[in-house]
């Protein structure tokens, strides 16, 4: 019940999908050049201004374009051909796409699937006096609701880009708005205070009968399931507000002293230096989109990916003045050091595989090649199978005598996006999907993680958690929403027309 088409995110995948025109030959890499010190001091940053511009952005920037003319006929054929059939007839030229708003989407009566799509985002749009504020969780109404009738800031984003493509920018603006607005909340859990910069997870609209006005309910993590706070929402609000920018043209948004207080907020809380002595983000257990117990706890990738992204979207948005300057120093520093981390620690391929099956153990000094004291015989067998000769991926996390080899895609498919991932890693993982598309694809839409707890380890790391029994929900469940991040993955790498991923994908 938790991966039909009544999630309006899900929905917004098929029509970013349809809607996509890119030219690939535009999406080229935008590595993060910095010049380093042997000693980690960032000595310059090979021009901030190259990152994430127009003639050269990351892939989630270039698709926030208004869509231009697709070459595409949507006589009725199966839907995957018709999608694969889309990146073969990608042309600048030929007649208006036709794709409208929600609220105009009859023009869609070529192809249903499409039209009923923009049909259930249009009666998902949460109104909050009488303005668009969101999309609501879940439209499915024959179970019980819990918080699927709230307004989720990461769910809202593969909504906000479909609805930016669309010419509806007014929704994504009060969206941005009014979290910014909660984030102003002093937040108390259990008479203990939260970090001024946290994000909420969701809200909801209620009507206050004394007042007899709507009211805006947010959850930092006080009514969550766990009571965990989120993480990752301040840094996909940073990203949806650098999309905003880039795609309407309009820096006044991100220019408002209230938006670049928040982003600072945010940074304060990411970038405080304490007894940690690496540069990725420790991160409980439901912190992010994986949001129940599933070991995920320490330095999980899809944190680490975001966090990376967010830093790289904050250094264009951040204005130029003293404390603007100050944060940006910092984020050169973090981006520096974060990805040398990621790059080296997180990576693995056969040849990585090989060299941690002849670790030695117990070593010392700054000499160590174990340097995370990872024993050898915790290596699951599963492993050795699932690497292909060629290929590899970032592992799900890395922390003293632990490292979690299980595949995790959002964080391995924002990696590519963000370019945390050289484009050696980001071919080796488009290489991995490939080879592995039965494992993580099969017959149903994308794997959030593989492989699956089963039996003891199922108990112990999920706490008997029914929700997340083997092959559901977060553990190796199927979930709709990630193809978009795939399909963008995709296109930056190249796959349209190097390989048939991008085509199965669809």
């Amino acid at each position: 019940m938790f991966f039909t088409l009544n999630d309006p995110s899900h929905w917004a995948v098929f029509c970013f999908i349809f809607i996509l025109h890119i030219d690939p030959n535009s999406l080229t890499m935008c590595p993060l050049r910095i010049n380093g010190s042997p000693n980690g001091n960032v000595k310059t940053l090979e021009s901030a201004g190259t990152i994430f511009e127009a003639e050269d952005s990351d892939i989630l920037l270039r698709i926030m374009e208004r869509p231009r003319a697709i070459n595409v006929s949507f006589e009725e054929r199966p839907s995957n051909e018709l999608l694969s059939n889309h990146f073969k007839c990608l042309s600048p030229h030929g007649r208006r796409s036709g794709f409208n708003s929600p609220r105009s989407y009859t023009s869609f009566e070529a192809h249903a699937m499409v039209g009923e799509a923009w049909e259930n985002m249009k009666r998902s749009i949460f109104y909050y006096r009488r303005q668009p504020v969101g999309t609501v969780a879940a439209m499915d109404h024959s179970v019980e609701e819990l918080n699927y009738d709230q307004v989720f800031v990461r769910d809202f984003v593969p909504s906000a880009l479909a609805f930016l493509m669309n010419g509806e920018e007014e929704v994504v603006k009060n969206f941005l708005l009014k979290t910014l607005h909660l984030q102003s909340w002093e937040k108390m859990i259990d008479q203990f205070k939260l970090g001024e910069g946290v994000m909420p997870a969701s809200f909801k609209v209620i009507h206050n009968p004394v007042r007899n006005r709507e009211i805006l309910i947010a959850d930092f993590g006080e009514s969550a399931i766990g009571r965990v706070a989120p993480v990752d929402s301040g840094f996909w609000w940073i990203i949806l507000l650098r999309a905003y920018t880039r795609h309407t043209g309009d820096s006044s948004l991100a220019e408002m002293p209230e938006c670049q207080r928040g982003m600072r907020l945010i940074l304060t809380l990411c970038l405080s230096e304490a007894f940690d002595t690496f540069p990725t983000l420790l991160c409980a257990d439901g912190c992010c989109m994986i949001d129940r117990r599933m070991g995920v706890y320490g330095y999980p990738i899809e944190i680490q990916a975001l966090f990376f992204m967010a830093l790289r979207c904050a250094l264009l948005l951040l204005k130029q003045d003293q404390e603007g300057k100050e944060f940006i120093e910092r984020i050169v520093k973090r981006l520096h050091a974060l990805s040398f981390h990621m790059r080296n620690y997180f990576w693995l391929d056969l040849k990585q595989l090989n060299d941690i099956y002849r670790y030695k153990t117990e070593e010392y000094s700054h000499t160590a090649v174990n340097k995370f004291n990872v024993m050898p015989d915790s290596l699951p067998d599963w492993v050795f199978d699932f690497m292909p000769t060629r290929g590899g991926y970032f592992i799900g996390n890395v922390s003293p005598a632990r490292m979690d080899f299980r595949w995790f895609c959002l964080g391995n498919c924002v990696a590519i996006l963000s370019s945390l991932a050289t484009p050696e890693q980001a071919s080796a993982i488009m290489d991995l999907i490939e080879s592995r598309w039965d494992e993580l694809v099969g017959e149903m839409p994308l794997k959030i993680c593989y492989p699956a707890l089963e039996s003891h380890e199922w108990r112990i790391v999920t706490g008997c958690d029914p929700k997340n029994t083997r092959w559901s929900y977060h553990n190796g469940g199927s979930w709709p929403v990630l193809l978009w991040l795939l399909t963008a993955a995709c296109i930056k790498t190249g796959a349209p027309t190097n390989c048939e991923t991008c085509h199965r994908t669809c």
